[in-house]
Formats: structure tokens, sequence, C-alpha cells
């Protein structure tokens, strides 16, 4: 698995490869992204955004879904087979359904078109947010016999095997296991796990609580750790006082 490259502290910016076969949208998004002093790179199909992500090693890729010959999807597919950077999809479609598929194979986040710098803007540092290590008092953490949390390796451990998050996955398991026994509604973890800018898109909540429940739950249909409170948000079982 090909991490995404650490860039020098003394540089603010990120390395950004944008992906898209309409160079006039490449050059407005790298015109605004320069002059919040990122390193951006392009590419104009799937294929050439694979070979660059394999040998720039970007921090971020923005992603088109509609390209000819390999589109976004499928790029997206054959990019999670080696590599675990982050991607927000480029859509021209607005239906949930495609952006949830997009989400399902992969991808952090979406931005629909036409979008303005701002939103953009918006959404990297969102991202980069979310890839930043909550701090916690506990380096592991045990559940119960069978799950313990390992805070500085980002990982569950499930009947003694390690099994990685990705960087939202452990965001929201760290939210739900901080307010253990109380639910925490579907907006409340949007803000804290997401940013306050996608407070309306509840649908995240939903497909992550998928993405922990199988990694984390013997039967993810019945859940024993995240507990769903119907209208209202989420619930971590509250092993501090034995409720397991």
């Amino acid at each position: 698995m090909i991490p995404s490259q650490s860039l020098n502290t003394q540089r603010k910016g990120k390395r950004i490869l944008v992906v898209d076969d309409e160079q006039h949208i490449i050059n407005i998004i790298r015109m605004n992204l320069e002059l919040e002093d990122h390193l951006v790179s392009e590419a104009h199909d799937g294929i050439a955004a694979l070979d660059a992500i394999r040998t720039q090693l970007p921090d971020l890729v923005l992603l088109d879904v509609m390209m000819p010959g390999l589109d976004g999807f499928e790029t997206l597919r054959m990019l999670r087979e080696f590599s675990d950077i982050p991607v927000i999809m480029l859509t021209a479609k607005g239906e949930e359904n495609d952006k949830v598929y997009g989400l399902e194979l992969g991808a952090d986040d979406y931005i629909t078109k036409p979008f303005g710098p701002r939103e953009v803007s918006s959404r990297i540092k969102a991202i980069f947010r979310r890839l930043e290590k909550p701090s916690t008092e506990e380096a592991i953490l045990r559940v119960d016999e069978r799950l313990s949390v390992d805070f500085n390796k980002r990982e569950v451990i499930v009947d003694g095997a390690p099994i990685k998050l990705r960087p939202t996955e452990y965001r929201l398991l760290y939210h739900l296991i901080r307010n253990a026994g109380w639910t925490v509604p579907h907006d409340q973890l949007l803000q804290k796990v997401w940013g306050y800018e996608y407070r309306d898109e509840a649908h995240y909540v939903r497909l992550y609580v998928n993405y922990l429940r199988d990694k984390i739950e013997a039967d993810p249909s019945n859940p024993r750790y995240i507990i769903t409170e119907r209208g209202v948000g989420y619930r971590f079982a509250d092993f501090k006082a034995g409720a397991l």
C-alpha cells in the first residue's frame, strides 16, 4: 500500500493531482490552489492519473468521474488496490446514488460541477483536518475481551488481529468512543468528523458507520458496539459501565 507523501513542514501547501479531461477546469483549479501555496500537477485520463500517483506521490487527488476510456470510478477502484491517498471525486451528476457509489469505492468526498474555488478549497481543507490524529489520553483502549483500539496506530484489534482504519473511520470511531453510552446526533458527528460545511450530508455518517460495523462487529446486521438510535444518531455501547 502506497501512502500519501508527507511534505516539508516549512511549506503550508500540499501536493495535489488534478485529473480531468477538460483543460479549462484544470486551469481554474490550478490557479486557485496555487494561490494557497499548493503544488498542483495534472493528468487527463485514468491511466495517466494512476502513473502520476505512483511516481509523484501526491497528498490528494481531485478525480473527475466522466472521462473517456477509463472513467473516474474505475480509476478509483484500481487506485484503491495500491494506495490509500485521499480522493475527492469531481462529478457533473448530482444523484445521491452516484455519490454513494464513489464513496463505497473508497472516495473520501465528492464535489458536484459546477463548483466554485471556495468550495474546492473548503473540501480539501476538510480532508486534511480529518487526517490529523485526535489527541487521546490512552494509547490503547480495551473495550472488551474481543475489541481493543490502538489510537496511535489508528487500528482496531479484533480477536487479537489488527485491522487498520481509514482516517475518516478512525475519527468517527474516536468520537463515538469518547461519548460511549451517549447518543451522538447525526449533525454533531458530521461537524466533528467531516466539518461544519457537511451538516446536511447525513449519508456520510450512515455509510461510514456501516464500514466500521463491517470491521469491528461480529455480526454487522446485529451490532453490539455501534447502536442506531433511529431518527437521532448513533451510540457506542457503554463499556465503561460494563454494559457490553
